[in-house]
Formats: structure tokens, C-alpha cells, sequence
């Protein structure tokens, strides 16, 4: 018996935190399903997989262009496919209810910083005389990688295990391309248990 009241008086803490665990959608760039938690009344860490949009196409094109096939290779077009994104993430929340005269739910604010490591797939087509007269193909996985800051506001709800949130970052690459910035936001819903 001793052990159970020691075992239960060791997870008050984690009882104690002011906000549940949620998962969600999240409606945007990246297109993801996330999962949130919070540590403490503040500090939450969350996590995301999905779906990131591709790059333009004067990015895929200077791409080909640095890492030719063959010296007489010359690009003509390209298409994308396969796209993922995965992002771990942590972030400082404020209560901002009272501020702003919220009677029913209350609304917190955030900013964080993350890291986030995106991956699609990238057809190119090209010609090369020197080879055929034809057109000729060439399939590359893009790999980006890097930090990511963002901020937004979360809405939950009195009455229900639900959660409205809307956000803005940018993404900057380390890897493939150093100091390629991407601009993004989403909005989405979480569930709370």
C-alpha cells in the first residue's frame, strides 16, 4: 500500500499540468498531423509529420543546373511528387484571456523554435545532344533541413476537448541549400485527452 500512495504522490506533477495533450490537423504549410503536449504551464513541445510543398521552380531549376547530369545536359521542365515534412518543436505560451476580456474558453498566445526536415522527390526532364535527340529524365530527392521559428495564438474551448490554432513561421535551410528562407502558417484543430 505504501508504494501505491508513494507511486501516486510521484505523478502529481504531471497531473498538475494546466493544459491536455492534443492531436490534430493542422491545415497549411506543412499539411500535418500534430501531436502537443505540455511540460508545464508554459513550455509545450510538439511534433508534426505530413505533407510540405514543394519549392519554386526556379529553385528545382538552379538545382539542375549546379549538379548537371552531363556538361551538354540542359534543363527543360520538371515535376514533384512524394513530398514529406517532419518537425519536433517547443514553445512559450501566455495567457492572454483576461487581456482580452474572453468570458468562455481562453485563448493563449505562443512562440517557439523548431527544427523541421522536409523531402520530396523531384522528376526533371532535359535534353542533352550529345546523347539522344529525345528528351531524357532524371528523378533526385530534395532533402531540406533546418531551424524553424514561429508564432501563433491557441483558442480552447470551455465545454469541449477541442482546440482552434492559427500560426505563422519561417523555415530557413541549413542543409541543401544554406539560407534559403520559406515563409509558413496554418491554421488547425486539436483533440484533447
Amino acid at each position: 500500500m505504501k508504494k501505491i500512495i508513494l507511486l501516486a504522490i510521484a505523478f502529481l506533477p504531471l497531473m498538475a499540468i494546466a493544459q491536455e495533450p492534443g492531436i490534430g490537423l493542422r491545415l497549411g504549410e506543412p499539411l500535418s498531423i500534430t501531436y502537443k503536449t505540455f511540460l508545464d504551464d508554459q513550455i509545450s513541445i510538439e511534433g508534426m509529420i505530413g505533407r510540405g510543398g514543394p519549392n519554386s521552380a526556379q529553385y528545382y531549376r538552379r538545382s539542375f543546373d549546379n549538379n548537371r547530369p552531363s556538361s551538354n545536359a540542359f534543363y527543360f521542365g520538371h515535376s514533384t511528387s512524394n513530398s514529406v515534412s517532419f518537425n519536433i518543436r517547443g514553445a512559450y505560451h501566455e495567457d492572454f484571456t483576461s487581456d482580452l476580456g474572453i468570458e468562455v474558453g481562453y485563448l493563449l498566445g505562443y512562440a517557439g523554435v523548431g527544427a523541421q526536415l522536409r523531402s520530396v522527390m523531384v522528376d526533371y526532364t532535359y535534353t542533352d545532344t550529345s546523347i539522344s535527340a529525345n528528351l531524357l529524365r532524371e528523378s533526385r530527392r530534395n532533402m531540406d533541413f533546418g531551424p524553424e521559428i514561429f508564432g501563433g495564438a491557441e483558442y480552447y474551448f470551455d465545454e469541449l476537448p477541442i482546440s482552434v490554432f492559427g500560426e505563422a513561421g519561417l523555415f530557413m535551410e541549413l542543409i541543401d541549400r544554406f539560407g534559403h528562407l520559406r515563409f509558413q502558417g496554418a491554421l488547425g484543430v486539436r483533440y484533447l485527452f
